[in-house]
């Protein structure tokens, strides 16, 4: 086996045991393994070992990667969308967590209907309040779902975060929390076309605390693919 390969098997083994911990279905997890700046080469080894979800946050890098390798896997688009690549990313992407702002979302509902295709979206929450991160802030993101709700070509599926990086992972708790309560609320609105299924949260570092916390997508590259360059 190759060192990937051994790293995807035990992020799926920490996964396994991080849901059966909170009472969960380890089934309900799904795993996206973040490849951007990772080289073609390596990204078939993660699918050789059973990698099935591969998150990229660059539209060009992900188009160059996916045109080698196929949708013989989903790709899901985990980093800022600028609206100019909008056109781009719908026909590249199973789903994009990026979503932040009416102005995107109204663009990937035009290009998407013009496409004759409904887009799988989340909301990306920054629940941290970090002025580096994207992401609308937790106290307007019902107002911007509620917005959305009037997208027909986008289907919301649920909410997305990145907390601060911490040494010590259980002090991202309190933004896992935090989401998962916000998606709560969310969906006892009952707005139409918005499903609140999909929680992504928790990274290498972290996505044992966040599995805890409920999360349904844990976003994973160093502890699969290594430290990037």
């Amino acid at each position: 086996m190759s060192q990937i390969a051994d790293n995807l098997l035990l992020v799926k083994e920490r996964v396994e045991k991080a849901a059966l911990k909170a009472g969960r279905d380890p089934g309900e997890i799904k795993l996206v393994a973040v490849s951007k700046t990772v080289g073609v080469e390596e990204i078939r080894e993660a699918i050789s070992a059973g990698a099935t979800i591969l998150g990229e946050s660059y539209v060009q890098e992900a188009k160059e990667k996916i045109e080698e390798i196929d949708h013989q896997v989903q790709w899901h688009m985990i980093g800022h969308l600028q609206t100019n690549k909008v056109k781009q990313a719908i026909n590249l992407f199973d789903m994009i967590h990026s979503v932040d702002r009416i102005g995107l979302a109204e663009e990937i509902n035009k290009r998407a209907k013009q496409s004759g295709k409904r887009v799988s979206v989340l909301i990306q929450v920054n629940i941290s309040q970090e002025t580096t991160k994207s992401g609308i802030e937790r106290d307007r993101a019902i107002s911007l779902v509620l917005e959305v709700s009037n997208l027909t070509n986008l289907k919301v599926e649920g909410l997305m975060t990145m907390p601060p990086y911490f040494d010590d992972p259980d002090d991202a708790r309190p933004y896992f929390k935090s989401l998962r309560e916000l998606k709560g609320e969310i969906g006892g609105e009952r707005f139409e076309n918005i499903s609140m299924k999909e929680l992504s949260m928790g990274m290498s570092n972290d996505f044992e605390i966040a599995i805890e916390e409920g999360a349904t997508i844990i976003r994973v590259g160093t502890a699969i693919f290594g430290e990037r360059e």
